[in-house]
């Protein structure tokens, strides 16, 4: 393993079974991130969860927020939104699953205390959306001087557009942006 991994962890961000869903694509990218994991499992790298959930009757949800509102006033016709993790890429006992409360990965959960307690300086993000967990999540963690990793073929966004220009102008300002398959060949790990 490299120096700049030596303290990482892999994110596997709002990839729950519900969001995941939503996508056509979503075989692939569940591919592709299971991929990530086992590599990231064989290099001795924590692999962290984050899943995006709330309590029954969404407590947690202000009528001024305008994403998690309209949730809330739809949770009530339907059944509640499910954190559960699709088989494909099912957390290990020795993982880690934190929930959020927003869309950062660090708003309204324990991650930053995780990080703390495992001297994680150096975090590998990958998730749905691109345009909505990783950009927030890069953007807080930039601001809190992590080392930054992206996989872009491990992201998924409904708008390509916004996807692309996010991975090739916005992101490499303060994270490297790479393929799963070379972040892995960086990784002394058997194959």
């Amino acid at each position: 393993m490299s120096d700049t991994q030596a303290n990482a962890a892999l994110l596997v961000m709002d990839m729950q079974a519900g969001i995941v869903d939503r996508y056509a694509q979503s075989s692939d990218i569940l591919e592709r991130t299971n991929i990530a994991i086992a590599t990231a499992r064989a290099a001795s790298i924590p692999v962290i969860y984050v899943v995006v959930g709330f309590r029954p009757g969404y407590p947690e949800v202000s009528s001024r927020n305008k994403m998690f509102s309209a949730r809330r006033q739809a949770a009530s016709s339907m059944v509640a939104f499910s954190t559960e993790l699709p088989q494909a890429i099912a957390p290990q006992p020795t993982d880690v699953v934190i929930t959020k409360r927003r869309v950062s990965a660090f708003s309204g959960s324990d991650l930053e205390v995780v990080l703390r307690a495992q001297n994680i300086s150096h975090l590998v993000l990958c998730g749905i959306a691109t345009s909505g967990v990783v950009l927030s999540t890069l953007r807080e963690a930039a601001d809190k001087d992590y080392q930054l990793t992206v996989l872009a073929d491990c992201c998924l966004d409904s708008d390509e557009e916004v996807h692309r220009v996010l991975l090739s102008k916005v992101f490499p300002r303060q994270a490297e942006v790479t393929q799963a398959k070379d972040w892995a060949a960086t990784l002394d790990v058997e194959k």
